[in-house]
């Protein structure tokens, strides 16, 4: 693995503080714990862009099965306060 020297602007100092006070503790190299954090980062970022299509349930907004649906009753409800 290749390694890089870079250069970063706009780092909150605070949040900053915290990570390097963590990093102390691990007794990890900054490089190494930023690198570890920005793969980390990565793979979160792809599981939540990974839908099976297939799989129609895993979707939000669509009705789960198990759970029972009253949208004309609720209308009813809400419109001409009727119960049934």
């Amino acid at each position: 693995m290749e390694k890089t020297f870079i250069g970063v602007r706009e780092v909150d100092k605070e949040i900053f503080r915290k990570f390097r006070a963590r990093i102390i503790e691990e007794k990890l190299k900054l490089g190494v714990a930023l690198t570890l954090a920005m793969k980390l980062w990565m793979e979160k970022e792809k599981q939540k862009k990974v839908l099976d299509p297939k799989n129609l349930l895993e979707l939000n907004g669509i009705i789960k099965p198990k759970n029972k649906v009253r949208w004309s009753e609720e209308i009813d409800e809400f419109l001409y306060g009727l119960k049934k």
